[in-house]
């Protein structure tokens, strides 16, 4: 299948953001609607091909996802590179905030923590390349844009890019359901990294371990633990919350 993302949010931030990456924009004919028109409109200001195709077309490039009636066909996959992400976190001059995600292999899930990164203003998401959801159609639909306004990094081996933040004065906090602390006793005014694992497993043990220190949220009903996007939000705008206060 082609490197695409399709449905109105996602379209829209990709022509805005990086419409040199697009190869073409296809669109349901003889729809003529405000929204398609703004789409439209943003791809003759940015340059950016368009092209009419019937529903049949757009059906067999996004399968079953809910296209709205635009795709974007993209030239080739795009990747962030580690060492490009470590060189932002060398140079940083205000605080970094990042999100780290340990084994989440549901797409929806993956797709929705990269809203909220971007929503809380985090500076990047980093992933593991294995046991892990990959940047698809269905991610970049679920993150209404945010995949294409913040960078999404994957680790080869994430432990070790874990031990290079903190060589960089990033502190890492860990999410785990049996952390003698509260999310909320801890310090996210400093440049921080919090990890967030997956659901049944939690983070791997190695990766754990790489963490100065471990949180929780103080679960007050029966269940054990979070979905993993709603724990991301929790967390991360526990920062916003402290930096704005600062």
């Amino acid at each position: 299948m082609k490197n695409i993302s399709y449905g109105l949010h996602s379209s829209l931030a990709a022509i805005q953001q990086h419409p040199f990456h697009i190869q073409e924009i296809c669109l349901l004919e003889h729809r003529q609607d405000k929204r398609i028109q703004e789409i439209k409109d943003q791809a003759v200001t940015n340059n950016v091909h368009c092209r009419s195709v019937d529903k049949g077309e757009l059906e067999k490039l996004c399968g079953e996802g809910n296209h709205q009636g635009v795709v974007v066909i993209y030239k080739e996959q795009q990747t962030n590179s580690e060492a490009v992400l470590l060189e932002h976190c060398a140079k940083a001059t205000s605080p970094l905030l990042l999100l780290v995600l340990d084994q989440i292999v549901d797409p929806h899930n993956l797709g929705a923590c990269m809203r909220t990164a971007e929503a809380a203003g985090a500076n990047a998401v980093i992933s593991s390349t294995r046991n892990s959801a990959p940047l698809t159609p269905t991610v970049r639909k679920v993150a209404c844009g945010a995949a294409e306004r913040i960078p999404l990094i994957f680790a080869k081996n994430l432990a070790r890019f874990i031990d290079e933040l903190k060589q960089l004065g990033v502190w890492v906090y860990g999410t785990q359901p049996t952390a003698s602390k509260l999310i909320y006793e801890a310090d996210f005014t400093r440049s921080v990294a919090l990890v967030i694992g997956a659901e049944s497993a939690g983070m791997r043990r190695l990766v754990s371990e790489k963490c100065d220190e471990l949180l929780k949220l103080p679960m007050c009903g029966e269940m054990a633990s979070l979905n993993a996007s709603v724990a991301t939000g929790i967390g991360l705008f526990e920062a916003v919350r402290q930096r704005q206060m600062n």
